[in-house]
């Protein structure tokens, strides 16, 4: 499960939001969060005019939740009501770092002004609490950084923000690299372009980047990474397909599957592929791309559960003149298959599983992910990934491969998931593959190898090949 996401379109409004009025959408945003509710869909509900703001607001504090809840602890022992938590703690987290274009007596006094224009009774008369408890912080500011830093109960959580039990058992997993993925995880991500090879070489399209004066390097065999991210109605070529907005390291995911991928066996058929949880369709388009590029006579299904979801995929394929056979069913109910009206006896040549995870590997992009999850949800997706790997490998033909990926940093979603289906399936043999890629930052000036990856968010690929044929 990976999602790419484009920056927000400014309003058009010629007068900016008030400060006090983003805040107190981002304060809701947050709640949300803490009452289970994605981030982004809390911020789908707030006004167009708002949202680029809200989002950059709720989202740094989402980065810098748990060194703000533990100053909180400190500065207000007795938890105030959710709403107005929700505000302190959002102000907290963003006078604590100094990644802000204002100052923070400006954001004290703007929380506030939040706090007193708020609807709700009960958050209008805690202003003067808020106050008390932003103006005390901003005295005692260096003391209370040291207290938290230096108790054992909160230093853990408010260096990495990031809840116990992740840094816990990401430490215990990748101990040469735990430091390193929570670091990434707390800066937002760069936005990497895939370049569309059937509209031409990725050269020429950032030739054509600097003829219209925006910075931009190369980011593997099709990925093109931007120096300053923009919208996606700015993007030279995206309206006409000639880019798509794809994480570097989520690109790997088609080639891997169709390279030295060999012809189908029955003369006059194509090469059939299933893009099993495709949603919402940047891996179906990858393939479809490079299907064309390479002159290749295949064919191409992709399948989600979600019906919703699959008309996303539809629009995505339909802006870049793409076409696939997209299905909503559960790829591993046998039901489900027949319902869509796709026979038991349907056989691939070639299956992507981008499985359902926790999506611990794209928290830059999602930085509610750390503080939805729950450690139970691992085992609970694990499940469901085994089911999934169980009821699609009969429908690999011999001689075939599956691609088994997930955007997750945690081994029992990557490589125990792959250990304990090769147990049980002596036919299944790995090709080379990536394994886990740990969420990396990265800057232009880095010495890469051709075709190399930076920059990139956190995944797992193993490519699986069906003996026989």
């Amino acid at each position: 499960m990976t999602a790419d996401v484009s920056p927000p379109v400014p309003s058009a409004s010629a007068r900016a939001p008030e400060l006090w009025q983003q805040l107190q959408a981002a304060a809701q945003v947050l709640a949300a969060v803490r009452a289970g509710r994605s981030a982004s869909d809390a911020i789908e509900a707030v006004a167009a005019g708002l949202r680029p703001g809200v989002q950059a607001l709720a989202y740094a504090a989402l980065r810098g939740l748990g060194r703000a809840e533990a100053l909180r602890a400190l500065l207000a022992p007795r938890k105030p009501v959710p709403a107005v938590d929700a505000l302190l703690c959002l102000a907290l987290a963003l006078a604590s770092t100094q990644a802000q274009d204002y100052d923070a007596h400006t954001l004290v006094n703007q929380a506030v002004e939040a706090a007193k224009r708020h609807g709700s009774r009960s958050v209008s008369n805690s202003a003067g609490f808020l106050n008390a408890c932003l103006r005390r912080f901003l005295r005692e500011r260096v003391d209370l950084l040291a207290d938290i830093d230096e108790d054992p109960a909160t230093a853990l959580v408010a260096r990495w923000n990031h809840p116990r039990w992740w840094i816990e058992r990401l430490r215990q997993e990748a101990p040469a690299h735990w430091q390193a993925v929570l670091d990434a995880n707390n800066n937002p991500p760069p936005l990497t372009l895939r370049v569309n090879l059937a509209q031409g070489p990725v050269e020429t399209y950032l030739a054509d980047l600097q003829v219209a004066g925006l910075a931009a390097w190369r980011n593997g065999a099709q990925g093109v990474t931007l120096e300053q991210p923009l919208p996606v109605h700015r993007i030279p070529g995206f309206a006409q397909g000639r880019v798509s907005v794809q994480d570097a390291a989520a690109q790997l995911a088609a080639p891997l599957l169709l390279d030295d991928l060999p012809a189908a066996r029955t003369p006059g058929r194509p090469i059939r592929v299933l893009d099993a949880c495709a949603a919402p369709g940047g891996k179906t388009a990858h393939l479809l791309e490079l299907i064309a590029a390479r002159g290749l006579d295949a064919e191409v299904i992709a399948l989600d559960v979600d019906a919703e979801r699959c008309r996303r995929i539809d629009e995505n394929l339909q802006r870049l003149g793409l076409r696939a056979q997209v299905v909503a069913a559960d790829a591993g109910q046998a039901a489900a298959w027949r319902a869509a009206g796709l026979g038991d006896d349907l056989r691939f040549d070639a299956i992507l599983l981008d499985a359902p995870c926790t999506a611990s590997g794209i928290v830059r992009r999602h930085p509610d992910v750390r503080w939805l999850r729950r450690e139970s949800d691992i085992a609970n997706l694990a499940r469901q990934q085994a089911r999934l790997l169980a009821a699609l490998w009969p429908r690999l033909l011999p001689g075939g491969r599956m691609l088994y990926c997930t955007c997750s940093v945690f081994k029992a979603e990557g490589e125990e998931q792959v250990l304990a289906f090769l147990a049980h399936n002596k036919e299944a043999s790995l090709r080379p593959a990536p394994g886990h890629l740990w969420p990396h930052s990265a800057i232009q000036s880095e010495a890469l190898t051709d075709n190399a990856i930076r920059g990139h968010d956190g995944f797992y690929y193993a490519l699986l090949s069906k003996e026989g044929g």
